[in-house]
């Protein structure tokens, strides 16, 4: 069953924990940062008030940076991550224009650089069936706000909470349709939602590669067609240029006729 983490955003306290356990989890350099780039793979954003949404890769369910990487660098794991492979990456950076929410980051500053972004610590702990740095840290020392299991019972656990507390969260898990769904979700304010989070609402549900595999999929019925009428209008041009020269020779044949007859006279 795919693992996934859910976000209550009531319940962060802004503390950072999460973010310090990914640098050094994930090895980082540098110190936490507030911007997501290759050296944060997740940061905190204070929205005012005290109310605090993490920011991260969304591990969607049907990956768009995967489905435009040509060499499967970036691919989807069964246990729910998305994961990179330098040595396969040939850096095209597609995967970057693909992602729907902007989460790969490029080492645009290093002579071999790679593609980087949040794995949901998959080699080190969730291969291992461990929870990820992040959301044990944030249960253990920090606001308890980011939950880690099975996809399913943290989404039912969501919906439980959104039933007994209308009062306290907006009706609506993020990331459980959109873009065909993430392993990553948020519970939002009631009084705060999602739009005015700069959370981007206006995605859809449909996973981004259908969308791409419908174009490609009329491909062979638009090349017959196309060739065909580029056919057509080739035997169009060579039929006037050919009746052209049918006619320029009649005509050249019929002044010699008459060149003939006054020569005769």
């Amino acid at each position: 069953m795919p693992k996934a983490m859910l976000v209550d955003i009531t319940e962060c306290v802004g503390c950072g924990v999460c973010s310090e356990a990914c640098k050094k989890e994930q090895k980082l350099p540098g110190p936490v940062g507030k911007k997501r780039d290759w050296e944060n793979y997740t940061v905190l954003r204070e929205e005012g008030d005290e109310v605090y949404v993490r920011e991260l890769c969304m591990h969607c369910t049907d990956p768009s940076c995967a489905s435009a990487c040509p060499v499967s660098a970036l691919h989807k794991t069964p246990e729910g991550p998305v994961v990179y492979d330098f040595d396969l990456c040939i850096g095209c950076r597609y995967c970057m224009i693909a992602c729907p929410y902007n989460v790969p980051k490029y080492e645009w500053q290093k002579p071999i650089p790679r593609i980087r972004k949040c794995i949901m610590c998959y080699d080190t702990r969730v291969h291992k069936g461990l929870p990820t740095a992040c959301s044990q840290t944030c249960q253990e020392d920090g606001g308890g706000a980011t939950y880690f299991g099975d996809r399913d019972k943290l989404l039912a656990e969501a919906h439980r909470r959104i039933k007994e507390n209308p009062d306290t969260y907006a009706p609506h898990v993020y990331g459980e349709h959109e873009v065909g769904g993430t392993n990553v979700m948020f519970l939002a304010p009631k009084d705060r939602p999602f739009e005015s989070l700069h959370f981007d609402t206006k995605l859809g549900v449909q996973a981004l590669p259908e969308l791409t595999w419908q174009v490609l999929n009329k491909i062979p019925m638009i090349v017959p067609v196309w060739a065909t009428f580029l056919t057509g209008m080739w035997w169009l041009n060579n039929r006037k240029e050919e009746v052209d020269e049918n006619e320029g020779s009649k005509k050249i044949r019929e002044e010699r006729e008459k060149g003939k007859e006054g020569e005769n006279d």
